[in-house]
């Protein structure tokens, strides 16, 4: 659902990256005041999954792929405003090092993606959660939410396009949702079995976890995790479905797909998610994945030091008793 340079004009390109600016600058805020010290770690880790996640396109019907969003399953773990930080930070990345989503999409891709997707869905959880209440309350909520943020999010480009001129409202929604609704089925079941696998070995994790709970220490679980997150990157990325996605899908169909720019506004180092230079296609995407993981999971986990770190009262001894 990356949009590239060229399907948006100017209007929608501003106007989004003004959302995109007012909502990431509002999580970071909410993040320096609220983020637990203890969920530092687990933001980068969040990060890098959610990166290494989203190179795996799965097949789903007519010869179109979906991948993992992964706005709701951030959500869970780090909260809204950490998910934002999250979603942020994986498609900046995305955008400037593997030229996925264009440049003057990126406030875009950040509003759909990453506030829309992430903070409409975790608000649909929260309230199915609410009504259902225990734990399989819980994996219902987080399945329909995440249906529910990748439909949101592609409600919120066919609204873009349409603003644009590039195809009518009435045209381009019922083939965002259409197709979308389908990738949906996929998102929601892939962040129900990690939320189920989380609830099972570290529930303490969820951002909304029984208070009752122990707080364990995290090392070994982010150790293990970010090992996760590297061995979907590097091993499992290079069998990923070579389909056109649901976005690109819709552009073939609807005859917009040549207005994208083919060459990159700004210089990617390793387009594609191929390193340029190895021969073995299967090598070059195993190790942009490898990169790719290491630096999203570096760049949330520093600046998710730097909100903490910048709190009041930070790095203070609090009196004794």
């Amino acid at each position: 659902m990356h949009i590239p340079d060229g399907f948006l004009d100017a209007k929608a390109v501003v106007a989004t990256a003004v959302l995109a600016v007012i909502g990431v600058g509002t999580a970071v805020r909410r993040a320096q005041t609220h983020l637990p010290p203890r969920r530092v770690p687990l933001l980068g880790l969040t990060a890098a999954f959610v990166f290494a996640a989203q190179m795996v396109n799965f097949p789903v019907a007519g010869g179109t792929s979906g991948h993992l969003v992964g706005g709701v399953l951030a959500a869970v773990l780090v909260g809204p405003s950490g998910a934002v930080v999250v979603m942020a930070t994986v498609l900046i990345v995305q955008c400037l090092i593997f030229a996925d989503g264009g440049v003057l999409a990126l406030g875009a891709n950040i509003f759909n993606m990453g506030i829309v997707g992430a903070v409409g869905g975790y608000a649909i959880y929260r309230a199915v959660y609410r009504a259902l209440g225990h734990d399989s309350g819980r994996l219902v909520a987080v399945a329909f939410a995440a249906w529910c943020s990748v439909v949101l999010a592609a409600i919120m480009v066919a609204g873009e396009l349409s603003l644009s001129g590039v195809v009518p409202w009435s045209v381009v929604l019922p083939a965002m949702t259409g197709v979308h609704m389908l990738i949906g089925v996929g998102e929601a079941v892939i962040t129900t079995l990690v939320i189920l696998a989380i609830l099972r070995a570290r529930p303490d994790l969820l951002t909304d976890a029984d208070s009752s709970l122990p707080a364990r220490s995290v090392p070994e679980t982010l150790a293990f995790g970010l090992l996760i997150a590297l061995g979907i990157a590097m091993f499992v990325s290079p069998l990923a479905s070579a389909w056109p996605d649901g976005l690109e899908k819709v552009a073939e169909t609807l005859g917009f797909a040549a207005r994208t720019v083919e060459t990159p506004l700004v210089p990617s180092p390793i387009p594609d998610y191929a390193i340029p230079g190895i021969v073995s296609v299967t090598w070059a995407t195993a190790l942009a994945g490898g990169v790719g993981t290491v630096v999203v999971f570096l760049l949330a986990l520093g600046l998710a030091r730097v909100l903490v770190g910048r709190r009041p009262g930070a790095g203070t001894t609090p009196p004794s008793a």
